[in-house]
């Protein structure tokens, strides 16, 4: 069972899912605190915490699996949400500085395809940020929270899979130290859950987030599929719901002007 984007939405307006943002938006931007003129994307359901560098980069857009749906953002302006193929991105090769992937890789059918294809469309000196569920958190084991469904990782395995796709994990941090419960004792004193969870058990948060680096030497060949310069997908016009759609759709071109807007 997967969640889709309408769900991911309800969670994070209530309160549990506003202290989540809260306390893993600052986390974000430690690991990248200037992204002046980057090229910034996210992948998978990373709405709530792109708005944090949307000031600042050169272009900034958010791509959601089809599997997912996806919902306009930002609210105000001109959309720069695009439903595509995790498998086949709509950028070009080496065209993305800079790649936050929060509630995917845990949903994801092919892992490794989709760090791969992550890989073609990273920059070389490009960094990839992924939050996963903790496989030892309680937050894995309970599906009261989107951090509940999909297969979590544990650090071992995220590093292998992370190797195996060519990349190279540099830095790790744990967040959501707190029981996944929306109890108003919790959610009321969250930075104190946080910081004790970083002293005392810091292998048992709900979240592991990891900051990645492109390893350029010995590359793989990048199938054919991927190669090819026009890529199709969902552009997500203002003021639409986008449904889960099937995968055998078809859709039009996203172009970096569409970021821009």
């Amino acid at each position: 069972m997967h969640l889709d984007a309408i769900d991911l939405r309800n969670f994070y307006a209530r309160r549990l899912g506003l202290m989540v943002r809260r306390l893993m938006r600052p986390r974000f931007r430690a690991f990248w605190p200037d992204v002046r003129n980057l090229r910034v994307f996210g992948l998978g359901y990373a709405t709530p915490y792109l708005a944090e560098f949307r000031k600042e980069a050169r272009c900034i857009g958010a791509l959601a699996p089809v599997r997912l749906g996806a919902l306009p953002w930002p609210e105000r302006s001109a959309s720069r949400t695009a439903l595509v193929e995790e498998t086949d991105l709509p950028l070009d090769d080496e065209t993305a500085d800079r790649v936050l992937i929060v509630h995917m890789l845990e949903w994801s059918e092919h892992p490794h395809a989709l760090l791969r294809e992550i890989w073609r469309v990273l920059a070389p000196n490009g960094r990839v940020l992924i939050a996963v569920p903790n496989r030892r958190g309680l937050w894995a084991r309970m599906d009261t929270t989107p951090f509940g469904y999909g297969s979590p990782f544990s650090r071992r395995q995220l590093t292998r899979l992370l190797k195996d796709a060519m990349f190279q994990p540099e830095s790790w941090h744990y967040v959501l130290h707190l029981p996944p419960f929306d109890w108003r004792l919790l959610t009321r004193w969250p930075d104190f859950w946080e910081r004790a969870g970083d002293l005392l058990w810091p292998a048992f948060s709900g979240v592991i987030v990891v900051e990645a680096t492109k390893q350029v030497y010995a590359a793989s060949p990048v199938r054919e599929s991927a190669r090819r310069m026009r890529r199709r997908v969902f552009p997500v016009p203002a003021g639409a719901v986008v449904p889960r759609l099937p995968r055998e759709e078809k859709d039009p071109l996203l172009s970096e002007e569409v970021l821009r807007r």
